[in-house]
């Protein structure tokens, strides 16, 4: 299963960005979307995951601004990221763990990355 990550960019503090995660390949079924984010010097963090029935959880420093979400039917996650401040400057990664379609079995990946840069 291969991941594909878009949406990053420059944006001034305050503005909006929105990241998109498509998966491709054999699935069966997507457990668990995520988003992570590495910036420089530091390790990656976990963003936000939402899981197959909705679920989500954040991280408290994008809780109330940034919103997780997914389609199903197209395999898609998104981040919709408002308010953005520059320490929301990073690499963001998605993640995806699930099963895929032939064989059946458990699968787990990451996107290649897509920057984000918040500065005026």
């Amino acid at each position: 299963v291969q991941l594909q990550a878009s949406g990053g960019g420059l944006v001034q503090p305050g503005g909006s960005l929105r990241l998109s995660c498509a998966a491709s390949g054999s699935i069966f079924s997507i457990n668990a979307m995520g988003w992570y984010r590495q910036a420089p010097g530091k390790q990656r963090e976990l963003v936000a995951v939402i899981t197959s029935g909705g679920s989500t959880n954040y991280a408290d420093s994008v809780k109330g601004r940034f919103t997780i979400s997914r389609d199903n039917a197209k395999n898609t996650g998104y981040l919709q990221m408002n308010s953005l401040k520059p320490e929301d400057t990073a690499v963001y990664y998605c993640n995806a763990r699930g099963y895929s379609g032939s064989p059946r079995i458990p699968f787990g990946s990451w996107g290649q990355g897509t920057q984000v840069t918040v500065s005026s």
